[in-house]
C-alpha cells in the first residue's frame, strides 16, 4: 500500500534535518553565536544543499515550522516567495530572532514578494527596532531601484532624529539608507553626508584593507567616485 503524503513529507523532513545536523561545526557555532546566530551550518554548504533541492515550497514549510535556524535559513532558500500572504511575511518575521533569519528573509522572500512596498511602509516606523530595520532595508533597496515617489527629505529628517541612537538592528539599515541616498541622489548628496558627519555612526568600525567603510561619509564618498570613474 503506497504510503500517505504526509508520511514521505516528514520523513523527508527527518533526512533534511539528518544532512543539517551532520554539517553542524563547533567553529562555526562559535562564530556565528557571536553575531547572535545560533546555528553551526556554514552558509556555503547550506546553499549547495539548497540547490540540491531546489524549490520544494511544503518542505520550506515544514523546515521553518521547526524553528531551528539552520532549518529556517533552508527553508528561506527553497520556499516560493509569491506564495507568501503579507501576514505570513510579518508574523515570520516577527518570530524570527536571529539575526541571519531576519536577514535572509527580507532579502531572499520579501523583496521578490508583491507585498515588499506595502511591508515596507507598515514596518518602517514599528516599534520594534527589528521590524523597523526591516523596513529601512527595504526602503534603502527602493532608493537604489525605484525612487520616484520616495519622500527623501522626510526619510533623511527621520535618519537625523533617530539613527544616532538607535539600537544596532535599526541603526545598520537607517545607515544604509542614509549612504544610498548620497549616492543615488546629487540633489540630497549634501545633506545626507553632513548628516553623517554630524552623527558618525560607524565612523571608526574597523574596516579591512581593500573595503569600503560603513562610515556614510566616507561610502558615499568611495561610490560616487567610482561612479564618476566609470
Amino acid at each position: 500500500m503506497t504510503e500517505p503524503a504526509t508520511t514521505r513529507r516528514h520523513e523527508h523532513l527527518d533526512s533534511i534535518l539528518a544532512e543539517l545536523t551532520a554539517l553542524e561545526d563547533p567553529r562555526v557555532r562559535a562564530a556565528n553565536e557571536a553575531r547572535g546566530d545560533d546555528h553551526g551550518v556554514n552558509l556555503g554548504a547550506l546553499r549547495v544543499l539548497a540547490k540540491r533541492l531546489r524549490t520544494q515550497h511544503d518542505l520550506a514549510l515544514a523546515l521553518w515550522a521547526t524553528g531551528d535556524t539552520a532549518a529556517r535559513l533552508l527553508a528561506l532558500l527553497t520556499c516560493r516567495p509569491k506564495t507568501f500572504a503579507p501576514e505570513q511575511l510579518d508574523a515570520m518575521l516577527r518570530e524570527a530572532r536571529a539575526p541571519k533569519v531576519q536577514d535572509w528573509l527580507v532579502n531572499h522572500v520579501v523583496k521578490k514578494s508583491s507585498h515588499a512596498e506595502g511591508l515596507r511602509q507598515a514596518w518602517l516606523t514599528d516599534t520594534d527596532p527589528v521590524v523597523a530595520g526591516a523596513g529601512w532595508s527595504l526602503t534603502a533597496d527602493r532608493v537604489v531601484k525605484d525612487p520616484d515617489g520616495l519622500d527623501l527629505d522626510s526619510l533623511l529628517d527621520a535618519i537625523e532624529a533617530g539613527m544616532g541612537h538607535a539600537p544596532d538592528r535599526l541603526q545598520w539599515p537607517m545607515n544604509t539608507c542614509l549612504a544610498q541616498i548620497g549616492i543615488s541622489d546629487p540633489d540630497h548628496r549634501e545633506r545626507a553626508i553632513a548628516i553623517g558627519e554630524r552623527l558618525r555612526v560607524l565612523e571608526d568600525y574597523p574596516t579591512p584593507r581593500g573595503c569600503t567603510s560603513p562610515y556614510a561619509p566616507a561610502w558615499i564618498a568611495e561610490m560616487v567616485r567610482r561612479q564618476n570613474a566609470e
